[in-house]
């Protein structure tokens, strides 16, 4: 006779959370903040709305936690791209890196961080402050990251690091927006390869 092991009394019936997650972030992505509704988010995680707030908080809470998820996960190549060793390399792996997440075929066309809430009324204000927030991180750490490069000799003398990283985010911004109106891969890398030819020469 063979028993069968119980579960131990009064624990919850268990999910994966990394999973829940990881399907909340492309709700998000796809329907942006105000798009998405409880029923949407939680009917793709597969798990109810107790759940969902026992393990995640509310929506805002969810959001964020998806946003943090999509910057270690698909937008990780701006991460990799800061530790390139040339400034000239850095924009290229960025932009690349761009062209690669905004065209997933495993994913929402487009980036999380532009398409979650450009346009949000007063209940999406604060996912569309974190969003901004997000943004202008990314953009800070390139030009500290440029500003380096001009201190080390790697870009001319006079260069305004705060213009090249916002040229770089003001293209892949502009490619996230392209792809989500249905631009090719192949057509966007054309667009960062005439945005790279713009890119200061080397002193």
């Amino acid at each position: 006779m063979t028993t069968r092991q119980q579960a131990p009394i009064g624990r919850p019936r268990g999910f994966d959370a990394d999973e829940a997650l990881e399907r909340a972030m492309r709700v998000f992505w796809e329907q942006g903040y105000e798009g998405a509704s409880l029923t949407d988010l939680t009917s793709a995680m597969g798990i109810t709305r107790t759940s969902m707030y026992a393990a995640f908080g509310n929506k805002e809470d969810l959001f964020r936690k998806a946003l943090e998820r999509y910057t270690e996960g698909p937008a990780a190549y701006a991460d990799r791209a800061m530790r390139e060793p040339t400034a000239q390399q850095v924009a290229t792996a960025f932009l690349h890196g761009s062209v690669r997440a905004n065209t997933r075929p495993d994913c929402p066309a487009g980036c999380f961080g532009v398409q979650g809430s450009l346009a949000a009324g007063e209940p999406g204000r604060s996912a569309r402050d974190a969003l901004i927030a997000w943004r202008n991180e990314g953009t800070a750490r390139l030009r500290d990251r440029f500003r380096r490069a001009v201190d080390e000799g790697d870009l001319p003398p006079g260069t305004d690091p705060g213009v090249l990283a916002r040229y770089l985010m003001a293209v892949a911004h502009g490619m996230a927006v392209q792809a989500a109106s249905g631009a090719t891969r192949e057509e966007l890398q054309q667009v960062a390869d005439v945005a790279l030819r713009n890119w200061p020469p080397a002193p």
